[in-house]
């Protein structure tokens, strides 16, 4: 049986509408994410491709090359593989220098597999705060990670630890694999937000006695879940073993 749909009956019944059904179930999902390759997914060509990679060249997603008016950088292309009312699977392939920006994943459990290449991961969590600010308003938020990571590793992030609110910048061609459990639904408050650091001179809240404000980032969310300007992601084609409901 394809590693993919091993995976998928794990994820079937380990996760619930409300997420992981326990502890032990992700991390039994977690273990079959652990073995899948790119050659898994359909992946194995762009898997060599960054392998051999060189950076003679870096540009943006999606913005306009140095070449001309008419030379574009690739954009990051997302392969979807299935969804439910439990979990989704997809696949950001991002090409080099291309930045997935910082974004949370409100009430979700995500599980995500860097299957080639490498990229550079700055993510946060919420410090709580007694009377918590407008939304739009700079809230202050703690480093959970900011390192680089290179395939294979997996990583997991936790409705309200682990990093929920993450970046990606990719240093080379790269594929992250994100197993989100539950899944993104705007009618049911898990629409995606977008934020930017904000230099906040004067904080709106005053922060918990045992919070260093040294450590403290400050992060506004931008408006109306809209994402950056410049940010693009294409819908890629998906080559690997079909998920039957």
């Amino acid at each position: 049986m394809p590693k993919i749909k091993n995976l998928s009956d794990a994820c079937k019944v380990s996760f619930s509408p409300d997420g992981p059904i326990s502890e032990e179930a992700l991390e039994r999902v977690r273990a079959l994410l652990d073995e899948i390759r790119p050659l898994d997914l359909g992946l194995d060509n762009e898997a060599q491709i960054a392998r051999t990679w060189n950076s003679s060249t870096r540009q943006q997603n999606g913005r306009r090359g140095r070449g001309g008016p008419n030379q574009y950088a690739p954009p990051i292309k997302y392969l979807h593989i299935h969804e439910s009312e439990s979990f989704s699977m997809g696949i950001f392939c991002m090409p080099p220098s291309s930045v997935i920006p910082l974004h949370n994943h409100p009430a979700m459990t995500v599980l995500s597999k860097l299957l080639y290449g490498k990229l550079q991961a700055e993510s946060y969590d919420w410090i709580d705060v007694a009377d918590p600010a407008d939304p739009l308003k700079p809230r202050p938020a703690r480093c959970v990670r900011d390192r680089e990571m290179t395939a294979p590793e997996t990583t997991i992030l936790y409705p309200d630890r682990g990093g929920n609110i993450h970046t990606f910048r990719a240093i080379t061609p790269c594929a992250l694999f994100d197993v989100l459990t539950p899944p993104y639904s705007a009618e049911k408050g898990r629409d995606c937000s977008y934020f930017r650091k904000s230099s906040v001179k004067e904080p709106p809240v005053v922060l918990p006695s045992e919070v260093d404000s040294s450590e403290v980032v400050w992060l506004e969310e931008l408006e109306d879940h809209q994402p950056p300007e410049g940010f693009v992601v294409a819908r890629g084609l998906y080559k690997g073993p079909v998920i039957r409901r």
